[in-house]
């Protein structure tokens, strides 16, 4: 017990608490802006911030990882917020933490094994184009005073950690927010700020239920966006736990991750909060600040709601070029710069998936969707590759007037036509021998190209014998197979 709260909590505190305030800083602009796209008040955005990130520090499986309100989430939910209004988001928060919590018990975090690594690449590739295009409006249109604001915040984040002695010890991030609000406010430069974005909470969040009718026209309302929610939430915070693991060398419990989300997601629809999930950008500056452990969670939803209370007029104060600069700063550390040399390296197929997944996700703004095409894609090029490792080879006997077939390798829906193609049936055999002792047989389109070529054979006149079935092949092939069951010919043609 006191070994695991040490290396949970307690192994890395004073990076944790510096890498968790620059974490806080950075969630302030976002958690307003998400607010807005979705169509809500800015409170409820940073209420959810504040309560999903102290939740999920102790209820989550991925240590180091910070969770929030985040842009994926708040474009699902804009149509219901325009034509029911703010209750029903609320509602709809809490059944999306059901249903993640459902998930979890149901094991549905394994599913991640499904993802290709070429679909991760193109992923984490889209997601860092996606945070650069989000600073180009804070870009556009803008005093020279902001190009160079933004220049020397950057300047501050890469150089700063080559200073001796002070350069190791605190975040450059959190430098460069602090020096360039120092900048800003000294003389006076007539720059966007926060306090631009939107007006802060100035009260605590407080427990509320959802004002609206419990009965079956409700739940038919909110129930196609908690899953669309649900959906997402648990996809970007699966895929955010795995690029955690490898900046961490570290492993994380995904199946826990997805009850933590569900059970931050009810806290949040409690406390007047939108639905969130975990956030790449913010866990990878959680990284890059020295943050590890749950503590560093929980010190960025913690100084999230000191700061909007207590720090509220100095907060208003920051330049948001000084967070564009930081959010830059993650862009270039997310994006995998060795993927676009592997190019010429790696499969086209691989090469197809990652750019196709890339594509996806910056053109449709979703991320559920990009990984979606990568998954089907990455699973039709493997179905094909694995569809040409199966081969058909035979031998004569003579005297016997009998032919032996010997089948190597998988048989499914892909390789089926060329198992069946393989078959010489107009031969004039007096015996057919199917030996199928290395091969195996993996749906009921494989069964059905068996029947077929055992039936056409002794439609010419042949006898048949399958031989060698593996125990998992006979099992599915007993099941669903009509070549050795009466009538076969009939319910094979259909008549």
């Amino acid at each position: 017990m006191v070994k695991t709260l040490k290396a949970n909590w307690l192994s890395n505190i004073r990076g944790d608490l510096l890498a968790g305030i620059v974490v806080a800083l950075a969630l302030i602009p976002e958690a307003i802006a998400f607010s807005i796209i979705a169509g809500v008040d800015p409170k409820v955005g940073l209420y959810a911030s504040f309560c999903i990130a102290v939740v999920i520090a102790f209820v989550g499986g991925r240590p180091g990882m910070i969770s929030a309100a985040t842009g994926a989430m708040a474009l699902l939910m804009v149509t219901l917020v325009k034509e029911h209004g703010l209750e029903y988001l609320l509602a709809a928060t809490l059944l999306t933490g059901v249903l993640q919590i459902v998930a979890g018990y149901l094991k549905l975090g394994g599913l991640m094994r499904f993802v290709s690594r070429s679909v991760v690449t193109g992923f984490v590739n889209a997601l860092a184009i996606l945070i650069f295009m989000a600073q180009l409006p804070e870009l556009t249109n803008v005093t020279w005073h902001v190009y160079a604001m933004t220049a020397a915040g950057l300047g501050i984040i890469y150089l700063f950690p080559y200073l001796p002695a002070v350069g190791k010890l605190i975040p450059s991030p959190l430098v460069c927010i602090v020096v360039l609000t120092g900048v800003a406010m000294w003389f006076g430069l007539d720059i966007r700020t926060v306090g631009d974005m939107g007006e802060l909470p100035d009260t605590l969040p407080v427990f509320l239920w959802p004002d609206v009718p419990l009965n079956l026209e409700t739940l038919m309302i909110i129930l196609p966006y908690s899953v669309g929610l649900a959906v997402v939430g648990l996809l970007e915070s699966m895929m955010t736990a795995t690029i955690v693991d490898d900046l961490t060398d570290t492993t994380s419990d995904r199946n826990r991750e997805c009850k933590g989300q569900g059970i931050a997601n009810i806290g949040s629809g409690l406390l007047g909060g939108m639905a969130g999930c975990a956030m790449i950008g913010q866990s990878i500056i959680n990284i890059k600040s020295g943050g590890r452990t749950r503590l560093s969670t929980l010190t960025a939803g913690v100084f999230l709601l000191i700061m909007v209370m207590v720090l509220d007029q100095w907060l208003v104060q920051i330049p948001m070029a000084a967070l564009v600069a930081v959010m830059i700063m993650v862009s270039i550390g997310t994006f995998s710069w060795g993927s676009i040399k592997n190019l010429k390296e790696h499969p086209l197929s691989t090469n197809i998936v990652m750019v196709v997944t890339v594509v996806v996700v910056v053109a449709t703004h979703n991320l559920a969707f990009g990984v979606l095409a990568g998954v089907l894609l990455a699973a039709l090029f493997f179905a094909n590759k694995v569809g040409h490792y199966m081969a058909v080879t035979s031998e004569y006997d003579e005297d016997g007037a009998a032919r032996t077939y010997r089948v190597v390798g998988q048989v499914f829906f892909s390789s089926s036509e060329k198992f069946t193609e393989s078959f010489d049936f107009k031969e004039a055999l007096d015996k057919v021998v199917i030996d199928l002792s290395r091969a195996h047989f993996w749906d009921i389109t494989a069964v059905a190209a068996l029947d077929k070529a055992v039936i056409k054979f002794r439609r010419e006149g042949a006898e048949v014998e399958v031989i060698g079935l593996n125990e998992a092949s006979a099992t599915i092939v007993d099941r669903f197979g009509v070549h050795d069951k009466p009538d076969a010919v009939d319910q094979l043609m259909g008549h």
